[in-house]
């Protein structure tokens, strides 16, 4: 399958260039809006063409990888898809829910492939807990505690910290991804939260910590933690049932292998989990679903649902109320 590259973006270098091609994916072009990060970027990893045109990145490919900033995913995965292409979008993907589903479903009518790029449920960590949790190991569940409070390195930094207009904010950036794997661990949808945000010292003019409790429609509750600002905190997610309690450290990142714990009443016992590259595996289910085979590990619908998630947080937490989550009809 031939790609084109929406976007010359740290994420493609550091991890999708190296998962498409280990599809057997080959990469035709790249798109920056620089038309020297454009050349410069093609050269270095050895992509044919580096353009600063739509049209032209899109220019015999049979599927794009979208990673610009994130008030651009709408209108570069629609034309995409008006072209009919395959799309693999980053998070989030789009400003709104409305515009997201807007997305989903022209994917839908034009018979294309539409994947979202949530890394984490590919991971050989996460597939163990919510293998754990399927098989009633831990019962049922009672809570969910998400600590997903890092220190957002210099690169990554950029926009992130100051642009709202561009989706700027710790929770578009790391609540969503929380919203995707809660979801992907339980199998049902959050009905409401409540919220609170703050600007501890990264953020200008956009928050940089968030925390939030989600109420699930099995009555269970998930408290969740970002930030971009906690250099020493960690990550990792806890979920505890009636039978048991997962406890996982170091599984929250892009590298997610750190140790999983499986607590019960007769003790406790690491669960071992598969170290495969989650990127890789992400983009091999897609390529397979563009194929007709399976589909994406996470689909449009998915990431309509984390962005919803998201935004209800944003709101919550912007106006003191308990928010419901609305999911935009899908």
């Amino acid at each position: 399958m031939r790609w084109g590259l929406i976007g010359a973006s740290t994420i493609a270098a550091e991890h999708m260039i190296g998962a498409i091609r280990a599809s057997g994916g080959e990469i035709a072009t790249v798109l920056s809006s620089s038309p020297d990060r454009a050349v410069s970027y093609a050269a270095k990893h050895d992509i044919p063409k580096g353009v600063t045109d739509l049209d032209a990145a899109m220019d015999g490919v049979d599927a794009v990888y979208i990673s610009t900033t994130n008030e651009k995913h709408l209108p570069q995965a629609m034309a995409a898809i008006a072209a009919g292409k395959h799309v693999l979008c980053e998070k989030p993907l789009a400003m709104s829910v409305a515009d997201a589903v807007t997305m989903v479903k022209a994917a839908q009518a034009a018979n294309v492939t539409f994947g979202t790029n949530h890394h984490l449920r590919n991971a050989g960590s996460h597939l163990a807990i919510r293998e754990l949790i399927a098989t009633g190991r831990i019962g049922t569940v009672l809570s969910v505690r998400v600590f997903h409070a890092v220190h957002l390195p210099p690169h990554l930094q950029g926009w992130r910290i100051d642009n709202p207009d561009a989706g700027g904010g710790v929770i578009p950036d790391i609540t969503v991804h929380d919203a995707d794997t809660v979801r992907f661990h339980l199998g049902e949808d959050p009905v409401d939260v409540v919220a609170m945000k703050t600007a501890s010292g990264m953020g200008q003019g956009v928050e940089d910590s968030a925390m939030s409790i989600w109420s699930m429609p099995s009555g269970a509750m998930v408290h969740t933690h970002e930030s971009f600002t906690h250099r020493f905190a960690g990550s990792g997610i806890e979920v505890h049932g009636t039978e048991g309690s997962i406890i996982a450290r170091g599984v929250m990142t892009q590298a997610p292998v750190g140790d999983v714990t499986l607590r019960f009443e007769g003790g406790e016992q690491a669960v071992e989990y598969a170290t495969h590259g989650l990127y890789d595996r992400a983009v091999d289910l897609f390529s397979k679903a563009c194929a007709g085979e399976g589909r994406p590990a996470a689909d449009g619908v998915d990431g309509v649902k984390s962005l919803a998630v998201a935004a209800a947080v944003a709101k919550a937490a912007e106006t003191g109320t308990r928010t419901a989550v609305d999911y935009g009809g899908v």
